[in-house]
């Protein structure tokens, strides 16, 4: 008998998850420059129908069918269409309807490709990139999400992916799945495309910071369906993730904030809207492994980590755009290796980890979960954009790079400038304040 109460629940958070695509949008719309945001919000949104399309088509299918490659692939043809899903009362496992999880993940699956576009904002083709995500999420994400999250089901026979069953690494809401896989992607693109016209040289500052703040508190509201919607009921573990989400994201705001403030004199917005999503990254994989305190200390962690990570493509010239590879791949993959450390026995996960006296082996299995999902995203990753540079080309030309992307990929403008300033304002409208990070925006 379906569980109403549960399948309302899921049916909730799946709309909290796809809320926080065109929030995503929002986010990165206001990091990039006024003559790029129309763009930067068309990635999310392009990733948001083509994905919606090909998860019904086959997607599902290749993450949650019958295992057909010893855990690294589901049956693509299985539920073709989501073919007998509709009637199928099998599924139902724990009174939910196949049709609310098959919502609820493809609002996952959407999300994380919409995250690799902040790596490359301002410069690459809107079709390529449409090709891409389409390539991409066959390749890398539909496999990968058999692996992290289709677990098996003695009573029915199904058979799932390796890191659930096999390794049983603890990955509640996708720190592998979904963050460490977008964030390396978002890094191997961002080097075979090249950096920005002017990247070191020419100040990139966000030129929306309420849009970015609009943006991140979307994104944490969605984030609450994200993850307590994981529990798959409206039951106490998904009562723990609910409030370790909360608490985590509110410590790494405070440690974002802290290591502003120590490095540079000032709190700012941005930092403060980049610590929640660096936080909101880092309890992702752990929310029903930790205690509250623990999720205190993992969040704080992940804002002073992020907040010094996003200077690494300085360091090392790559043109990480927003800050995924700061965000997002570092986040990931602290949040991942945290429940090693921080996992305690009375969780809803159950697993102890180091400082709970279970040792180091959760620690281990959770580092080759991490490396796995990191390895196979970023050579795929490599193969599918090289092949692409060299067949359709991913940069547009440099000319109209610098009179801005908006223009020559979608024939719009984020602002009527020209109209607002009688025919005579600027044509690229005005530059925001310099926040602390002077050049090149934010994160992701």
């Amino acid at each position: 008998m379906v569980d109403t109460g549960a399948t309302a629940w899921v049916l909730t958070s799946a709309a909290l998850v796809l809320l926080m695509t065109p929030g995503l949008a929002l986010f990165y719309g206001g990091m990039v420059r006024p003559k790029s945001v129309l763009n930067m919000m068309m990635m999310s949104f392009g990733a948001l129908a083509l994905i919606g399309v090909l998860w019904v088509l086959y997607g599902y299918s290749m993450a949650f069918g019958d295992d057909v490659g010893g855990g690294l692939l589901g049956d693509p043809t299985q539920y073709l269409g989501l073919k007998g899903l509709m009637e199928d009362t099998t599924s139902e496992a724990g009174g939910l309807p196949a049709m609310a999880f098959v919502g609820f993940q493809a609002a996952f699956a959407i999300l994380t490709v919409a995250l690799i576009s902040g790596a490359i904002a301002d410069r690459v083709k809107f079709s390529t990139w449409m090709v891409f995500a389409g390539i991409w999420a066959t390749l890398v994400y539909f496999p990968v999400a058999h692996w992290v999250f289709d677990f098996s089901n003695d009573e029915t026979g199904h058979v799932g992916g390796w890191i659930a069953n096999g390794i049983e690494a603890v990955d509640f809401a996708g720190g592998t799945a979904v963050h460490i896989n977008a964030g390396v992607a978002g890094l191997v693109l961002a080097i075979i495309i090249g950096k920005r016209r002017g990247f070191g040289r020419e100040p990139m500052r966000p030129h929306n910071l309420p849009l970015v703040m609009l943006g991140a508190g979307l994104l944490w509201f969605g984030w609450f369906g994200f993850n307590a919607g994981s529990a798959l009921g409206a039951n106490n573990t998904a009562s723990v993730v609910w409030v370790n989400t909360l608490v985590a994201t509110s410590a790494a705001i405070l440690g974002w904030l802290l290591t502003e403030r120590l490095r540079d004199g000032h709190a700012t917005s941005l930092g403060a809207a980049s610590g929640a999503v660096a936080g909101l990254v880092a309890i992702t994989p752990a929310c029903s492994a930790l205690n509250p305190i623990g999720s205190i200390v993992v969040g704080a962690l992940a804002g002073v980590l992020c907040a010094l990570a996003v200077g690494l493509k300085y360091k090392f010239g790559y043109d990480d755009s927003l800050d995924v590879v700061g965000v997002h791949l570092v986040g990931g993959l602290w949040g991942t290796l945290a429940i090693g450390f921080f996992a305690v026995e009375n969780a809803p996960q159950g697993a102890s980890g180091l400082f709970d006296g279970g040792g180091l082996a959760l620690l281990g299995t959770q580092a080759v979960g991490a490396g796995a999902v990191l390895a196979y995203s970023a050579v795929l990753t490599a193969i599918i954009g090289f092949a692409l540079k060299a067949v359709m080309g991913w940069r547009i030309p440099e000319e109209d790079e610098v009179s801005g992307i908006d223009q020559h990929q979608h024939a719009e403008s984020g602002y009527d400038l020209v109209g607002s300033f009688g025919g005579h304002g600027p044509s690229a409208g005005p530059v925001a304040r310099s926040t602390t990070r002077t050049s090149e925006g934010a994160q992701a």
